[in-house]
């Protein structure tokens, strides 16, 4: 057996030879995180009986009954942190297909909201997610407080990331 060092486990070794490798071993537990989360969200939204639905679709749904108030598709993708609008407005589409939203207007403004079977769909998500994943989690120990520093480490390196993107479209 040899006493060589295997670690740092990152996304790309070239990428790790800069000033400052964890970056690198971060990205990778966003890509790995990032894809497992996905297909969690679609699969345990398939076991609430729409398995038609991709990962967006289900986190537009999520956002659209957060708090019980009408959203437009700007709200939405402000909130979601997304560029491409045409993407969230055709998951509102398939939602409002499938009866989980629909649409109205406030002033000149189009808006969706939840549907009675697109709460029934959240709320049987949510008894799900207990079931399956937060008592899981909940088993590993972790302090609710590292949980919430986790989160606010990722929504500050996501600030980070939108800066560096929006330096790289000005070279």
């Amino acid at each position: 057996m040899s006493d060589a060092k295997i670690g740092p486990i990152v996304s790309s070794s070239h990428l790790a030879e800069g000033s400052f490798p964890e970056i690198s071993e971060f990205e990778f537990g966003l890509i790995i995180a990032g894809n497992a989360f996905h297909r969690w969200v679609a699969r345990a939204m398939a076991a609430t009986g729409y398995p038609e639905l991709s990962s967006l679709d289900v986190l537009v749904l999520h956002s659209v009954y957060h708090r019980g108030r009408p959203k437009t598709l700007a709200d939405l993708c402000l909130v979601m942190n997304i560029e491409d609008t045409h993407t969230v407005n055709y998951a509102i589409k398939k939602l409002i297909k499938s009866g989980l939203v629909k649409d109205g207007r406030r002033g000149k403004e189009k808006t969706v909201e939840a549907t009675e079977a697109g709460v029934a769909a959240c709320l049987r998500y949510r008894e799900i997610r207990e079931s399956l994943l937060l008592e899981a989690v909940h088993e590993l120990g972790f302090e609710p407080e590292q949980i919430s520093k986790l989160s606010t480490l990722l929504r500050l390196m996501s600030g980070q990331y939108d800066q560096a993107a929006r330096s790289a479209t000005a070279l």
